[in-house]
């Protein structure tokens, strides 16, 4: 049931950014000659989702049972003050934590997953597919799909399958059946694995067979990342994060996240962005996957297959495989279209940070917060340290999108020793 303290905090809207971009989105395109990968979006997604991915409607009102379910499952995450964390770094300002990990499901993946099976609920859907890469998002998925009547299936990347079998376990136990990919459940996993048996899987792998799994078994997909209606969804962390703010009687200056897709990052800066806020915006990604370093700003694809189409973006090629780094979801080759204009427009600036960097700040943050984040989140916070030591006699408000908790992600440590 929702409060009226949470009822003041929960937006009533989500915020869509295309209108307010520096220039317009250029749209997506078909891959072949041979059939549209546009028109097959029709078969894909529910309707609702489908209808919002290509709106110019700056807002989108969200559904009361939609609320009513962020209320239940941990909305408004905390936003709170990091004090120890200030103190240890010797840093003058302020420092703020968004902590998406204290939702049910452990990260910011809910908020998206909930809308999509909603609005699947609503058509008379009765079963979803996705991929997932460290498993947040199939979790995510797992339980919006049970909490609407709806079955689901969801396709892991093989690398993060076999590192992490609680994700599995969990995905299992909210009534998901989970696939490692590549698998032989699809055509497409099992060319994968004629050609490479062993193949560690990719989040553009695990998007083709999912998508390909959606089409040839009648049911729909549920997008985790990259495309507009997602970060319209994810923009619940920016806005409550502004009322939050604006109850404290503080500004943010600078705004930090992780980037794999861009649905975290999307949802948290996109409503100061997009609204005129003089602020500064890093989007931290990993040095393994260096998408807007060494990327391309230009027409890819946004799976390995092809089934869905392709959009502009800073991207290292759909077929990319990365090295394998404990933070699987941030192995996607691409970044969403609307956070590339922001970055080539010089309006977001990207850092990359190192597997090494990330896992000595997840531990500065353990010790100073006492809160365990997750591999993902351990890059925002590294950038943030980094930001905080050259620029320590600066007195800015800094707030940090901490995307989810690393309770399932320890073995992480193994690597220094705990």
């Amino acid at each position: 049931m929702i409060t009226s303290q949470t009822q003041d905090i929960i937006p009533e809207k989500w915020y869509n950014i295309v209108p307010d971009l520096p220039e317009p989105l250029a749209p997506p395109i078909d891959n072949s000659s041979d059939r549209s990968s546009i028109e097959l979006l029709n078969s894909l997604l529910p309707r609702e989702v489908l209808r919002q991915e290509f709106t110019f409607n700056r807002y989108e009102r969200i559904p009361d049972e939609v609320r009513e379910i962020y209320a239940q499952i941990g909305r408004p995450t905390p936003l709170f003050r990091a004090r120890r964390l200030e103190d240890f770094l010797g840093y003058r300002g302020k420092i703020f934590v968004k902590f998406e990990g204290a939702t049910a499901t452990g990260s910011h993946k809910i908020n998206t997953a909930v809308a999509q099976a909603y609005y699947a609920g609503k058509e008379g859907i009765e079963e979803v597919v996705t991929e997932t890469g460290a498993g947040q998002w199939g979790t995510a998925t797992a339980l919006a799909a049970t909490m609407n009547g709806i079955r689901s299936t969801v396709f892991m990347v093989k690398v993060s399958y076999e590192q992490k079998p609680l994700r599995k376990k969990i995905m299992s136990l909210y009534g998901a059946r989970v696939y490692a990919s590549p698998s032989t459940e699809t055509p497409f996993g099992r060319s994968v694995l004629e050609k490479e048996p062993g193949h560690p899987g990719s989040l553009g792998i695990a998007i083709s067979e999912a998508t390909e799994y959606a089409l040839e078994h009648g049911i729909r997909y549920l997008v985790g990342s990259v495309m507009n209606a997602v970060l319209t969804h994810q923009s619940v962390i920016g806005l409550e994060t502004q009322k939050q703010l604006e109850l404290m009687g503080e500004e943010a200056n600078v705004l930090i996240g992780c980037v794999g897709g861009g649905s975290n990052f999307g949802g948290f800066t996109y409503p100061f962005i997009g609204q005129g806020k003089e602020v500064e915006a890093i989007a931290s990604t990993a040095e393994e996957v260096p998408k807007l370093s060494r990327g391309e700003f230009r027409y890819d694809r946004m799976d390995t297959a092809g089934v869905l189409p392709s959009v502009k973006m800073y991207s290292l090629g759909a077929d990319f495989v990365p090295k394998k780094i404990y933070a699987g979801g941030l192995r996607y080759h691409g970044a969403s279209p609307s956070l590339s204009v922001l970055v080539k427009n010089g309006i977001v600036r990207p850092e990359e940070v190192g597997e090494a960097e990330v896992i000595e700040a997840l531990q500065v943050f353990a010790r100073t917060q006492g809160i365990v984040a997750a591999p993902e989140s351990g890059h925002a916070i590294a950038s943030l340290i980094r930001y905080c030591r050259a620029h320590r006699e600066e007195r800015k408000n800094i707030v940090v999108n901490v995307s989810g908790h690393g309770l399932l992600d320890l073995s992480i440590f193994d690597r220094v020793g705990i």
